[in-house]
């Protein structure tokens, strides 16, 4: 809370305080946006206080003043990214899984998504807030591939399948700096749903053996 003092209805603000609020909100916007776009348009190698303050148009004292270690800046560089973005869902698995898949590919290329994903291995594991956000990250990336699964499989098999999914496109992303093309995402879900029918068709063949003794 801020120190100003009341009126006597006990609510007031102090003008001056108001205001300088307004400037390192608007101060914290600027910086973030430049430091995400530093982020993906260089690689956070290039996130340094002196390269991010000419971008958003700061001094380096001002940078350095709110935050002190290159961690608080990539930190801000991943808050701004917002919401992950997503396949409108048709209720067909098949389609909204390749649909999901095709989303985070595309995002990769016309987001550079891919510099993202490399600060997050790379700082994530041993700054907390930065594994704070990547966690957000994430989750949100994965929501609607988890929510469709998980209605067939829990436990291990749907932490084994998100990942096999999501993998299909950031494996070769991230060790081979290639895409994944249509028929690739294809095969990937086709693959993963007919272990997860066969699977299936084992438990229920399993419990009707079960029965028969």
């Amino acid at each position: 809370m801020s120190d100003t003092p009341s009126d006597e209805n006990g609510i007031g603000t102090e003008p001056d305080a108001v205001a300088e609020d307004a400037r390192v909100a608007r101060t914290r916007a600027d910086v973030s946006r430049a430091a995400l776009e530093v982020l993906t348009g260089e690689g956070w190698e290039a996130v340094t206080h002196a390269h991010v303050a000419r971008v958003a148009g700061y001094s380096k004292t001002t940078l350095y003043t709110h935050w002190p270690s290159r961690s608080d800046l990539l930190t801000m560089a991943l808050e701004a990214i917002g919401d992950m973005p997503h396949h409108d869902l048709v209720g067909d698995v098949r389609t909204d899984l390749i649909g999901e898949l095709r989303m985070l590919r595309d995002a990769i290329a016309t987001q550079r998504l891919d510099r993202v994903l490399m600060a997050m291995a790379q700082w994530g594991a041993t700054v907390a807030e930065i594994g704070r956000v990547r966690r957000r990250i994430v989750d949100d990336g994965e929501k609607h591939t988890r929510q469709m699964l998980g209605a067939v499989i829990q436990g291990p098999e749907l932490e084994a399948a998100v990942s096999m999914l999501s993998g299909s496109v950031v494996c070769p992303t991230l060790m081979y700096g290639t895409l994944p093309d249509d028929a690739t995402i294809e095969a990937a879900v086709d693959i993963l749903l007919r272990g997860i029918e066969l699977r299936g068709n084992e438990l229920r063949g399993n419990e009707l053996r079960g029965n028969e003794r």
